[in-house]
């Protein structure tokens, strides 16, 4: 009895630093419940569970809580990066992320729906570039090994939106050179890369989205499947884009991803999501804003109206949910 006491005096005291009403403390986990924030003050919301991450790569960025470009409500976040890395080191980054608190993380392997809205500002980058806007990780243990790219992915390259799945290197047949490859049915078009042990599958992508797009995308398995919902990402030129994902991870095949962009079903993506190797963490996390190799002049991006919940109801309109 008194270490059962202990425990949910621990579990009460971590909620209440996170922000989490007290009396969710003896019927939830920590994740299990809804986070919401609508950038309308002038710092993250307590009941966001969002932080700004501080380190040198993140030194690039800046966060402003402003009213001027909103989606929703009185405010919105404006997250812009600038110039910081020198040309001598080609693996340094720019970004200005918006993190979740590693006490409110899901599980792994948990299903969780995450929502947020984002809006490019311009003038839009049309160089041939890494960059990000949105991802979703494992947490990484000190006694991992390896280079880990997200799981899932929000990118930008050329004017173009797309999104990609990462996992273990799988079983793939090389289908071109250089161009992207057409995949048969089942199967998925992907980038085989043995030097990291990973592969990265091409899930969705926006109308101008091409076939001289992706030729990285040079392979094709069926470890990965990818259901076509009949809806392209809206163009980063559109304006405001609330995002609706479902995100598990399931790195031995039981990986499930399903996607919404302004109230449209895009796709579902099953199979082997996410990574497996020793060392890695018991957690997954997700995190947004501005993200980019180093590069020349100020990149900006507005973001509003972020959620988190196990219960898909909690992000989008319950009649479009796929399950509850």
């Amino acid at each position: 009895m008194v270490l059962r006491t202990a425990v949910r005096c621990c579990l009460l005291a971590g909620l209440l630093a996170a922000g989490i009403p007290a009396a969710s403390a003896s019927e939830t986990l920590p994740y299990e419940n809804k986070l919401t924030d609508g950038f309308d003050g002038k710092e993250f919301a307590p009941e966001g569970g969002l932080y700004y991450k501080k380190n040198y790569e993140q030194s690039a960025g800046t966060v402003e809580f402003q009213d001027k470009v909103v989606k929703s409500g009185k405010g919105a976040l404006r997250l812009s990066v600038k110039p910081l890395c020198p040309a001598s080191e080609p693996l340094c980054s720019e970004r200005a992320e918006v993190w979740e608190r590693p006490k409110l993380r899901a599980p792994y392997e948990k299903g969780m729906w995450f929502g947020f809205a984002v809006k490019f500002e311009e003038p839009l980058p049309q160089d041939d570039h890494r960059y990000l806007i949105a991802q979703w990780k494992r947490e990484i243990g000190a006694g991992a090994d390896g280079d880990f790219s997200p799981f899932l992915a929000f990118r930008y390259n050329e004017g173009r939106l797309f999104v990609t799945v990462e996992t273990n290197l799988v079983p793939g047949k090389e289908v071109t050179k250089g161009k992207r490859a057409l995949c048969g049915k089942g199967e998925t078009a992907v980038w085989l890369r043995p030097d990291t042990n990973q592969t990265r599958a091409l899930v969705a992508f926006d109308k101008h989205f091409g076939p001289q797009n992706g030729d990285e995308f040079t392979a094709c398995t069926d470890k990965i499947t990818v259901i076509d919902r009949g809806n392209p990402l809206p163009t980063p030129d559109s304006g405001w884009i609330d995002f609706a994902i479902y995100s598990k991870p399931g790195p031995e095949g039981t990986g499930h991803i399903e996607l919404f962009a302004n109230g449209k079903w895009v796709v579902t993506v099953k199979g082997r999501i996410g990574h497996n190797d020793k060392g890695l963490g018991e957690k997954q996390y997700f995190k947004f804003g501005p993200y980019r190799a180093g590069g020349p002049g100020v990149w900006a991006l507005y973001y509003d109206d972020f959620r988190r919940s196990p219960r898909c109801a909690d992000v989008i309109k319950s009649e479009i949910c796929p399950f509850p």
